[in-house]
């Protein structure tokens, strides 16, 4: 596809946003690493729910705990989530639509029994997983029905 006919802005952008990636980001390795240091086991980028087309960062599916690792840009972080300067309403409509699609996911898997942890990119690694290491040790030490 030429640059001509892309949806980007300008070559650069186009290049920018090519190179983004859907996993295995330098915040969701940090958090893993930080995670499984705590002595945590969990299955990466997965379906919580199979039937439900949302895959989470971090799985826990015995204590049914998703976790996810929202980007400030992309999910309109209220810290640094900072206007496009082009394209502005395009970006605008795209953050607006995966801050929709992020509170239907945390209700649809909130009504299904699981446990929704939300972190944002510039959390510090060590702190949100601890909070993620509370979270399932305190699930883990209630008994849930399956």
């Amino acid at each position: 596809m030429s640059d001509d006919k892309s949806w980007a802005s300008s070559a650069g952008v186009r290049k920018s946003m090519q190179a983004n990636t859907g996993r295995d980001t330098k915040p969701e390795l940090a958090l893993r690493r930080a995670a499984h240091a705590r002595g945590l086991r969990f299955f990466v980028n997965r379906r919580p729910i199979r039937a439900v087309r949302r895959t989470a960062d971090m799985v826990f599916p015995r204590v049914q705990v998703a976790v996810f690792l929202d980007g400030c840009f992309w999910h309109g972080c209220p810290q640094h989530h900072t206007v496009a300067k082009t394209n502005a309403e395009f970006w605008a409509r795209k953050v607006a639509d995966n801050r929709r699609r992020d509170e239907n996911t945390n209700a649809t898997l909130t009504s299904a029994g699981w446990t929704v942890v939300r972190i944002w990119e510039h959390e510090d690694p060590e702190d949100a997983a601890g909070r993620v290491a509370q979270i399932v040790a305190e699930l883990r030490s209630v008994e849930r029905p399956r």
